[in-house]
């Protein structure tokens, strides 16, 4: 098990392969094991999606906070199984109980707390809770499977 405590921009790049404008997590942070890690999500007026969501008063669609915790629960994998620079893939199964409690705006600084239900083999399911100034944003339950590339 790794002993990295912190994910900066350029260790997420190594482990998840999103990019602009698919990535949606700053930097991750407490990552203790596989067990939970807290994501941070800097949002700003400049991302696409506000342009069209809605150009009169920008709100984070939810399904891309729900992409947020999965990223986040991505990096807490990739981080506690070591499979940094190995290529590994996580892809979402299923989204349950997710319910939206607060707008997220331009300037909000959102963050993004998993912790891990079940893991350990292909199959992984996390609870995830998305705060902003400690109240909370949304919350959900998510299945995702871990795929590691053939030697």
């Amino acid at each position: 098990m790794s002993e990295t405590k912190t994910a900066d921009i350029h260790l997420i790049k190594r482990i998840i392969p999103h990019r602009y404008p698919f990535l949606l997590i700053d930097r991750v942070e407490d990552i203790t094991g596989t067990e939970s890690a807290t994501g941070i999500k800097n949002v700003t007026v400049n991302e696409p999606h506000f342009e069209g969501h809605f150009p009169v008063e920008p709100v984070m669609p939810g399904v891309l906070i729900v992409e947020a915790l999965a990223q986040t629960s991505a990096v807490l994998v990739g981080v506690g199984l070591d499979l940094i620079d190995k290529g590994a893939l996580v892809y979402f199964m299923g989204i349950d109980g997710a319910k939206f409690r607060r707008k997220v705006v331009p300037g909000d600084v959102l963050k993004l707390h998993v912790e891990t239900r079940r893991g350990g083999g292909k199959v992984w399911k996390f609870a995830g809770r998305a705060e902003v100034d400690g109240e909370l944003a949304c919350e959900c339950e998510f299945t995702a499977m871990v795929v590691q590339p053939k030697p």
